[in-house]
């Protein structure tokens, strides 16, 4: 076993704090659990992992997310209940405004594990992952 014990938590800079912000909350029931006002900054759980989210200096100049040309972030993934979980949120993100499907749930591989990718508000790339039971 590794000397580490899974995420505490992951930061993201983002363009519109309160628009990820609320897509977190409202969008996939994460709690608001803390906000740095001046920082700024504002933390959101799912009771598994916390996320930072930070409001880049000057949104209208910072450098759009780029999977595959800036060292760093190429996606996270959170974890679903079940495929019926899965195929829920697909349907729910397809009508949630600043929400790009990049595709719908599929299997991953030739798993039963079901998988979708989507980038969220502020173009930062998601994949919501339902583990086979």
């Amino acid at each position: 076993m590794g000397i580490t014990k899974g995420a505490h938590h992951i930061g993201l800079t983002v363009p519109d704090l309160m628009a990820t912000r609320n897509f977190f909350v409202d969008t996939l029931g994460f709690e608001q659990v803390g906000e740095v006002s001046d920082y700024p900054a504002i933390f959101v759980s799912d009771g598994t992992v916390m996320l930072t989210l930070w409001r880049a200096n000057n949104p209208e100049q910072a450098t759009p997310f780029d999977r595959k040309n800036v060292i760093g972030l190429h996606h996270f993934a959170l974890k679903v209940e079940n495929l019926e979980t899965l195929k829920t949120l697909y349907q729910t993100l397809l009508n949630t405004p600043d929400v790009k499907i990049e595709f719908a749930p599929e299997s991953l591989g030739n798993s039963p594990t079901h998988h979708m990718m989507c980038y969220i508000p502020g173009g930062i790339r998601l994949e919501f992952i339902a583990l086979a039971s």
